[in-house]
């Protein structure tokens, strides 16, 4: 099931403040460009987008009362296999540094960190928070 703007919309708004969450118009604008996808319901949601042999994660959600069921690592396994079809061979991502158990979870799917971001999440009310540059290889060992 492919969740709908204002679904994610809401389910954004109850998981994050830092960085500020995504607006319906947000998600609406991004389901029509290229390439992007959007895997899950209104427990839990991940959107990616995958071209020119790569997948980025733009935004993972898990509703609280949801969260360390595996949730987000199955809807993590299912963009990875998403991205896998439509020909990515690598994934990233950038996390809040501040993300502790997303960056946790990212880890122990076989990211690593490959870069960092000064000041990349903006908030409305304090300062910018870094993000870590996280990526993993998607091609099938064999």
């Amino acid at each position: 099931m492919i969740p709908c703007p204002q679904t994610m919309a809401a389910l954004h708004a109850r998981c994050f403040t830092a960085p500020p969450p995504w607006s319906a118009a947000a998600f609406a604008g991004l389901q029509t460009s290229p390439g992007t996808f959007a895997i899950g319901d209104e427990s839990g949601f991940v959107m990616g987008r995958a071209l020119a042999g790569e997948a980025e994660v733009l935004t993972l959600a898990t509703a609280p009362e949801a969260r360390r069921k595996g949730l987000a690592r199955s809807l993590m396994q299912r963009f990875h296999d998403t991205a896998r079809a439509n020909g990515a061979e690598t994934a990233f991502l950038e996390v809040a540094v501040t993300n502790t158990p997303a960056i946790q979870l990212y880890l122990s799917l076989g990211y690593t960190q490959v870069g960092h971001r000064r000041g990349y999440f903006t908030q409305p009310q304090g300062p910018a928070v870094d993000a870590l540059v996280m990526s993993k290889p998607l091609l099938v060992q064999t």
